[in-house]
């Protein structure tokens, strides 16, 4: 059995990941974070090679980890990135053993999204419209695609002029895993994109649709700025993040009782049960509306 170095046997399952599995940049970017922070730490203890990994090392890592006051979601998702790591290992004859095969994820308490109200959203909307100017109108389609296509940053930055179709009211998008869905486009949607396409015009379709000031695609992080900003002017809600609209779009659409199998393919969930946590989403608003405003609560 050839003896390889973690750092090495790292490289050959990213390469297997963009490759044969065509993950997507910020999937592959994800694990190699999380996985040189193990490799950091075997480094630290004078570990080198693969096969002197034991279970008793991943142990001490999560213990690491806890003292560090990581979050139980997070140590779960280094473990999933080890798995993978080991699997690949052990798939290639690389390793005899899987020391990861008997350490558990902690047990975490599923957190409820956060969401915003439909009036925090058009309040937004009349503080765009009040200054006016070119940059409000970009900043408008940017925050009615994230809400009205419920999508992702990632999926909202890779977007070019092309992937929207008026004529058929769609949008083409490429998410997870490098999969291309179709979500709809809904009329207000098509309104304030049209408004934002007279004052962009494109050279061809495969333009980005979103730059920043220096002429190159919008990035997360400027998008994840923008939308702090103008969330910050509206809600109080601790996490004010691109992804805090996604979750209001997915949550307002099941409370005016879309069908959940229809949000699932909107949002480009692999799984269904990722799509229910908006159920319960919905199910304690009712509560909290309820506890508010009925006499025997």
């Amino acid at each position: 059995m050839k003896q390889l170095g973690i750092r090495e046997i790292l490289t050959q399952m990213l390469s297997e990941l963009s490759g044969v599995s065509r993950a997507s940049q910020n999937t592959i970017d994800a694990y190699s974070r999380d996985l040189n922070e193990f490799i950091k730490f075997c480094n630290d203890r004078e570990i080198s090679s693969f096969n002197r990994i034991t279970e008793k090392t991943i142990r001490h890592f999560v213990i690491n980890l806890s003292e560090k006051g990581v979050t139980k979601s997070t140590i779960s998702r280094k473990l999933s990135a080890l798995r993978r790591l080991f699997n690949f290992a052990l798939r290639n004859d690389l390793i005899e053993n899987n020391p990861i095969s008997k350490i558990p994820n902690p047990k975490v308490k599923r957190k409820l999204p956060e969401t915003i109200s439909l009036d925090s959203f058009l309040e937004i909307y009349r503080l765009l419209d009040e200054k006016g100017d070119k940059s409000s109108i970009k900043i408008k389609s940017i925050l009615e695609l994230l809400y009205g296509c419920a999508f992702r940053v990632s999926e909202l930055c890779s977007l070019n002029f092309a992937d929207i179709d008026f004529h058929s009211m769609s949008v083409r998008v490429l998410g997870k895993g490098s999969k291309v869905r179709i979500v709809p486009l809904g009329s207000k949607s098509a309104t304030v994109l049209k408004e934002y396409f007279k004052i962009i015009i494109p050279s061809n379709g495969s333009e980005p649709l979103f730059k920043n000031e220096s002429g190159e695609r919008i990035s997360r992080h400027s998008v994840y700025n923008i939308v702090k900003h103008y969330l910050s002017l509206v809600t109080d809600i601790d996490k004010k993040s691109p992804h805090t609209l996604r979750h209001s779009a997915a949550t307002h659409m099941l409370d005016r009782e879309a069908d959940i199998m229809a949000v699932k393919e909107i949002l480009g969930h692999e799984n269904l049960s990722t799509t229910q946590i908006y159920t319960h989403v919905s199910i304690e608003r009712l509560k909290k509306s309820y506890k508010k405003a009925h006499p025997k609560s």
